[in-house]
């Protein structure tokens, strides 16, 4: 060719790419628009990025789509600023799919009707996905020996008929049996379910309530394959590996269908389980994701569920954190760090997360009994106390207001482990008149010497539950105080057992100590209070109001309010600030 003879021979990606566009013949748009400007001048010349465009994509064969396609709203506004647009682009018509690349599509079509076909590039998360399943008719007379629950059919008609969801009813309203009847409603052939560690064995006895399809329990490092594979959180990376891809017997599995249990335990993104869940889930058809308390203290965490569900609200976390964590940035020595704790606009996007979450209230399905929660406010006398506290203040107003929240937690355990020990003899009578009355107590702590001392005063009346028995020994304790009369208390940590399990033969929950999330309480709390609870449910939290615990017991039912808020349990017009830790460092005695 006369032009490319011409041009300095150094530039070879150039010249290169001038070879391949005068002979193109492909369905490229973009390099048929280019190789006809080549055709009109002589002088034609790509620039380097034309050039690079031209040498690695030349062979790809563009999609044909020929639809219309729905923009997130804030990239809506943002496209259309950038290209000044006279009003909104609310949609994209894709004739072609010329390029696809990790984060963005290369596209050959238009924002208006008025316009010509032209290529554009747009960011993947800029482009809404359809997820939803048309025309979905449930024949429910297959299930008659075990039938769902009217709430139970809304749940599972929602699931069917999206492809990504979260299903976020309130504890104890059956979501387990729910979502395996919509699984079996998909037709999925191959379904992973993730869950906590103790929860495994009762979603295998609920998948064989309704079907005879082969269910495996993944233990360890051992793989065994079936149409229902059930796993922990803590042993995922044993089966995939986000940077090894190939070698996942996750992913070799082709899973049609993945379902994440207590999802809220994929919170933070940053987290090695969160990040391997993404992944799987992002090469998954069908993601849903249970849970009771997708909000556990602040909208930020709400943000990686909305996420994996392809929300419309999840597609820009700077847009996001900005609408609803109340998000700026602040210089730390050399580095910008966001604040993300705040809370905004919660009743926007409670209604616009709605279409793809679905959230019921205990006491609006079903005929329960009440649920009363009584605080039983004490008196600490501990010199023991005192003394910690001291020397938490001393190293606070030395080098605490410089450090992380995280570490002026961890100053407190102590402190809040002193508090539980000497707290444990009121709640062992608090137990004892309880049972006393011919009721059965669950009593949750976070410290095992707690655990301990409960168990040592009743013997063989109780059974344990945490994180260190096995999902076999789990079970036992469970079955033994639910069917067992001579087992007047359960004690569980309120990590291990206070998600998943069922506990309605208690009457009476004490929290021995607090957590400083309320979902961790709320989840606890409804171990008993759920369906085939017969009885009113008395909820105690003995609290020594003269201490921290009186604080962290106030901030925790404001941060309930967010999650109230969002979920359409109730109306705040009030914004959530945190403040749990500014508070007791300003709480001197």
């Amino acid at each position: 060719m006369e032009n490319v003879n011409s041009i300095n021979q150094g530039n070879i990606l150039e010249v290169k790419a001038l070879d391949i566009l005068s002979t193109y013949n492909g369905g490229n748009n973009y390099l048929l628009r280019l190789k006809q400007k080549q055709a009109e001048s002589k002088k034609f010349y790509p620039t380097r990025a034309q050039a690079e465009y031209i040498v690695n994509f030349h062979t790809r064969t563009p999609k044909v789509a020929r639809k219309w396609v729905d923009l997130d709203e804030y990239f809506a506004k943002k496209i259309s600023d950038e290209r000044l647009f006279t009003k909104i682009a609310t949609k994209i018509y894709v004739e072609k799919l010329l390029v696809e690349k990790d984060t963005s599509y290369h596209i050959w079509g238009k924002f208006f009707d008025t316009q010509e076909l032209h290529d554009f590039w747009v960011p993947k998360v800029a482009l809404l996905k359809n997820n939803k399943v048309e025309n979905v008719v449930i024949d429910y007379s297959k299930y008659e020996n075990r039938p769902p629950l009217e709430h139970q059919k809304e749940a599972i008609q929602k699931l069917v008929e999206n492809k990504k969801f979260i299903l976020a009813d309130d504890m104890g309203l059956g979501k387990t049996t729910s979502t395996i009847i919509a699984a079996l409603e998909t037709g999925a052939k191959k379904v992973l379910i993730i869950c906590p560690a103790s929860l495994k064995i009762n979603w295998q006895r609920e998948i064989e309530n309704y079907s005879d399809r082969k269910t495996s329990i993944i233990e360890g490092k051992k793989w065994d394959d079936g149409d229902f594979v059930i796993i922990n959180y803590d042993i995922i990376k044993n089966f995939h590996d986000d940077k090894k891809r190939n070698d996942s017997l996750i992913l070799k599995s082709n899973f049609d269908l993945v379902i994440v249990d207590e999802a809220h335990y994929i919170q933070n993104k940053q987290a090695q389980r969160t990040k391997l869940i993404n992944d799987i889930g992002r090469r998954v058809d069908r993601v849903w994701l249970l849970t009771g308390t997708p909000i556990t203290s602040r909208p930020i965490n709400y943000f990686n569920l909305l996420d994996l569900v392809d929300s419309p609200v999840a597609q820009n976390w700077m847009a996001y954190v900005k609408r609803y964590c109340e998000g700026f940035q602040f210089q730390a020595g050399k580095r910008k760090i966001w604040n993300v704790s705040g809370a905004s606009n919660l009743e926007e996007l409670r209604d616009r997360t709605a279409p793809l979450v679905l959230r019921r209230l205990k006491e609006n399905i079903l005929d329960l009994p009440d649920k009363i929660i009584t605080p039983v406010y004490l008196r600490l006398k501990s010199n023991e106390y005192e003394a910690l506290m001291g020397d938490y203040y001393e190293w606070y107003d030395k080098s605490g207001e410089s450090d992380s929240l995280t570490l002026q937690f961890t100053k407190l355990t102590k402190v809040r482990q002193v508090i539980a020990e000497e707290k444990t003899r009121a709640t062992i009578e608090l137990c004892e008149n309880i049972v006393e009355q011919g009721k059965k107590v669950i009593v949750f702590t976070n410290f095992t010497k707690s655990l301990e001392m409960i168990l040592e005063h009743f013997g063989k009346t109780a059974v344990r539950l945490d994180g260190q028995m096995s999902q076999k020994e789990r079970q036992l304790s469970v079955d033994a105080f639910q069917n067992n009369e001579n087992i007047k208390v359960f004690v569980g940590n309120i990590k291990a057992a206070g998600v998943g399990i069922t506990l309605t033969s208690g009457e009476a929950v004490v929290m021995n100590d607090l957590s400083f999330l309320p979902s961790d309480h709320s989840q606890a709390e409804d171990r008993a209070y759920r369906y085939g609870q017969k009885n009113n449910v008395l909820v105690y939290y003995p609290i020594f109001d003269n201490t921290i615990e009186g604080i962290i017991y106030d901030i925790l039912k404001k941060k309930k309010n967010i999650f109230e808020t969002v979920m359409g349990d109730k109306t705040s017009d009030g914004d959530y600030v945190k403040e749990i830790m500014d508070l007791i460092n300003e709480f001197r005695r």
